[in-house]
C-alpha cells in the first residue's frame, strides 16, 4: 500500500545530505584557499631570505682595494746601486665587506716588494697599513708603468683570494726616499 499523505521523507533527507555536502565543500574550499595563501606567503618569505643570503654571500667574496706607497723609514744601500728600504703600504678597502690582507708582494726588473708586517684586517671603507721590505735598483726601479702588486686577501667567507693592484712608483714617497740613498752612488 502506498500512503499518499506521507510523502517527502526522502527528499528531506536528501536535502539535508546535500546541504551538508555543500557546507563541507565550502569548508574544504576555504581550507584549500587558506593553505594556498599561507604557502604563497611562506614561499615569498623563503625566496626573499634565499635572495638576501645569496646577496650576502656575494658581498662577502668581493675584494676591492686601493694601495698607496708611504714613506720608507729605514734603509741602506750597497755598492751595486741597490737600496733596501722598509716602508709602509696604505690600503683602503673600497669593498662591501671586511677583508684581511695576509701577504703582499711584487717583482719586476729592479724592484722587489715583500710584506714583513703581520696580517691586517681592514673594514669596509677603512684604511690599514702593512710594513713592506723594498729592494730597489737605483737605475731601473722607477719605470713609468705602475708596479703590479699581488695581495693575498682573506674574505669574510674565510677564503683566500689573490688580487692585483697597480701602484705607481714614479713620484711616490718610495721613490723620494730611495733617490736620496741612490744619489751618492750615482755621483761616484
Amino acid at each position: 500500500m502506498i500512503d499518499l499523505d506521507e510523502h517527502g521523507h526522502e527528499p528531506v533527507e536528501r536535502s539535508g545530505i546535500t546541504q551538508r555536502n555543500v557546507a563541507n565543500s565550502r569548508k574544504m574550499l576555504l581550507q584549500l584557499v587558506a593553505a594556498f595563501v599561507i604557502g604563497v606567503v611562506l614561499g615569498g618569505i623563503g625566496v626573499g631570505e634565499l635572495r638576501d643570503s645569496r646577496a650576502q654571500r656575494e658581498r662577502s667574496t668581493v675584494v676591492a682595494l686601493v694601495a698607496l706607497p708611504e714613506s720608507g723609514y729605514s734603509g741602506g744601500s750597497n755598492s751595486r746601486g741597490t737600496v733596501r728600504l722598509n716602508g709602509q703600504l696604505t690600503m683602503i678597502n673600497t669593498g662591501p665587506a671586511p677583508i684581511t690582507i695576509r701577504a703582499v708582494q711584487a717583482e719586476r726588473l729592479g724592484v722587489q716588494v715583500r710584506a714583513i708586517g703581520q696580517a691586517r684586517q681592514v673594514r669596509p671603507g677603512g684604511i690599514g697599513q702593512i710594513l713592506v721590505d723594498l729592494q730597489l735598483d737605483c737605475s731601473t726601479a722607477f719605470q713609468p708603468e705602475p708596479l703590479s702588486m699581488r695581495f693575498s686577501v682573506e674574505t669574510e667567507d674565510k677564503r683566500l683570494r689573490e688580487v692585483r693592484y697597480p701602484v705607481a712608483l714614479v713620484g711616490s714617497a718610495w721613490q723620494e726616499d730611495a733617490l736620496l740613498m741612490c744619489e751618492p752612488q750615482l755621483d761616484s
